[in-house]
């Protein structure tokens, strides 16, 4: 398995847009994950970040460490969101090689806390991820946040 940090090879920003708007973007949100995706490749501060999961040359999964999750608690960050695993890859560990990769980039880049909100009870608590309270966003649903302390 192997980590590519689109930041760091740009030319994977084609496939990386592709492959998080199939899995997480509506029609409303493409544009946000191209334009995010995209403006990352010349940023000068240390988020946003995207990374795929590769097995081979063959994209198996994703997440992202950006600076807000649509959630209410905007003085929270970073992030851990959009993290995803192809089904047939599940059950393998394959979430926490990127969750353990974010982690490292996230306390290499001065940050002493990363945080995600989800709906998943039980899966992120494997992973040093402690439930600290509800957000909320925009379009009214709310969601469960979570800090890992790095």
């Amino acid at each position: 398995m192997n980590i590519i940090s689109v930041r760091q090879q740009p030319h994977y920003a084609k496939e990386a847009i592709e492959y998080f708007k199939k899995h997480w973007a509506t029609e409303d949100s493409e544009k946000v994950y191209e334009d995010c995706i995209e403006s990352c490749l010349q940023a000068t501060s240390p988020l946003p970040q995207w990374y795929l999961l590769c097995d081979g040359q063959t994209i198996i999964g994703c997440a992202g460490l950006i600076t807000n999750d649509f959630i209410s608690r905007m003085d929270l960050y970073p992030w851990l969101c959009a993290l995803y695993v192809e089904p047939e890859y599940r059950g393998r560990s394959h979430g926490s090689l990127l969750i353990d990769h974010i982690k490292a980039d996230t306390k290499k880049n001065g940050f002493s806390h990363l945080y995600l909100c989800t709906d998943h009870v039980g899966y992120y608590e494997q992973y040093g991820f402690d439930y600290i309270g509800q957000g909320y966003h925009p379009w009214g649903e709310s969601s469960r946040i979570y800090q890992a302390i790095l």
